[in-house]
């Protein structure tokens, strides 16, 4: 199953969501505000794409965060950055139950999906 990250009223996730139900995607979509995240799936996530492809360094949150902070940030203290404050998450983040990407592009989608036939 194909898993859309993100919250509801991210612009670029509405575009993720309108490309996904204009391609006839069957996926499901996860507010990580709403329904939460585990420990376990930012760690998975960071682990696989790196904490600098999963945190949002263009988001005010990043930008909130001190100096120190971000200068010092490193895949721990990214995985505790983003269970307390979710939206440093580069949205969306796409689950296709084989690969996980962040952020969206068109084409990226396309050929992704292309590639697994989804």
């Amino acid at each position: 199953m194909v898993t859309l990250y993100g919250i509801k009223n991210c612009d670029t996730v509405k575009k993720a969501r309108k490309w996904l139900d204009e391609n006839t995607v069957d996926y499901q979509f996860h507010d990580f505000r709403e329904d939460g995240i585990t420990r376990g799936q930012v760690q998975q996530w960071v682990d696989e794409l790196g904490w600098e492809v999963v945190i949002n360094k263009r988001s005010t949150t990043w930008k909130s965060l001190d100096t120190a902070q971000r200068e010092a940030m490193d895949a721990e203290s990214a995985v505790a950055a983003i269970i307390e404050q979710p939206t440093l998450i580069k949205r969306p983040l796409l689950d296709t139950g084989h690969e996980r990407h962040c952020g969206f592009n068109a084409e990226s989608y396309r050929q992704l999906f292309r590639k697994h036939a989804l």
